[in-house]
């Protein structure tokens, strides 16, 4: 009996890796995850329907790309944060799970489908974000702008919350989204400024605070927020500089999260950090002037976002009062 292996169509050996920069790293340990960090599988009827509603339309989600230890609740919701300009970012940061090399062309035809999925979801708050484009003259801007427009047009009572990339070197780019008028205006920072060149080479620390001030310079009506990982190897007070630097911006929401390892090619965990330090945190932040907080060990930038936009408003108006 003969075996037939198809080498031309299925060959792994001509499949794009999904971290080439990563590929000849030394491996990093992998520290056992505490009990406080364990999470639910995800399988339910309402996440298998929010599963095909995004393959319907060809999109692609951080839930999934960036392995979100939340995708289940998130999605046994229909909750979602979309991503787009393609599934390949053109940065590599050492802490992200997103494929990484050279994008495809730009989808015309993706701000319709990012609406009329938001539609089908019922959304009553979406959030979008992207992967770095730096191949693009304007880094993305105007496809986030014909997003911002095409949910407006189609889910009016929508309230949409979208988290950029840094716009490095783009001039005019940062113009272009914020007068597409989007609800919240994020921008992570993602860790402390010692921690740039390992963790986010490609990145400028006070260039990302400056983008975040410069929002509320163009539109003070906006929301903005941004947020950073812990367990990295940063020290409390650097966490505390950064809240100060968020606040000298302006900023009006801060989010906290434990890092977690995707790989062992990615930064490695350098500890978990407790429940009653995030709790600290929290209680530092809202000291500080922050509108809205959220600090806990599985806080990501979107989760519990429709919820927190609610409080976030609330907050303003009682401190409008």
């Amino acid at each position: 009996m003969a075996v037939v292996i198809d080498t031309l169509n299925n060959d792994p050996r001509k499949q794009a890796e999904r971290h080439p920069e990563k590929a000849h790293r030394p491996d990093q340990p992998m520290a056992r995850k505490p009990d406080w960090i364990r999470v639910k599988a995800p399988g339910s009827r309402q996440w298998a329907e929010t599963k095909a509603i995004v393959k319907e339309h060809g999109l692609h989600t951080v839930c999934e790309e960036a392995s979100c230890p939340n995708l289940g609740e998130c999605w046994d919701k229909k909750h979602a944060t979309f991503m787009i300009m393609g599934d390949t970012c053109t940065r590599a940061c050492a802490f992200c799970n997103v494929k990484t090399g050279m994008p495809g062309a730009l989808d015309a035809g993706e701000p319709e489908h990012v609406a009329d999925a938001t539609f089908k979801l019922g959304l009553k708050h979406v959030v979008v974000t992207s992967v770095d484009r730096d191949d693009l003259a304007d880094g993305g801007a105007e496809h986030f702008a014909q997003t911002i427009r095409a949910i407006r047009a189609r889910c009016p009572s929508t309230t949409i919350e979208i988290l950029t990339p840094d716009f490095l070197r783009k001039e005019g780019a940062l113009e272009v989204v914020v007068a597409a008028r989007p609800d919240v205006f994020n921008h992570n920072l993602e860790t402390v400024p010692s921690r740039y060149l390992t963790v986010r080479p490609g990145a400028r620390y006070f260039h990302s605070i400056r983008l975040l001030q410069r929002v509320k310079e163009l539109d003070p009506t906006l929301f903005t927020k941004s947020g950073i990982m812990v367990g990295l190897g940063e020290e409390r007070h650097e966490v505390l500089q950064v809240m100060d630097d968020l606040r000298s911006a302006d900023v009006d929401f801060l989010t906290i999260g434990q890092y977690l390892q995707p790989t062992r090619k990615h930064h490695a965990v350098m500890r978990y950090v407790t429940p009653d330090e995030f709790s600290g945190y929290e209680k530092v932040a809202y000291t500080k002037g922050f509108l809205m907080v959220s600090a806990s060990p599985l806080t990501r930038s979107s989760h519990h976002a429709g919820e927190d936009f609610a409080k976030l408003q609330a907050a303003r108006a009682a401190r409008a009062r």
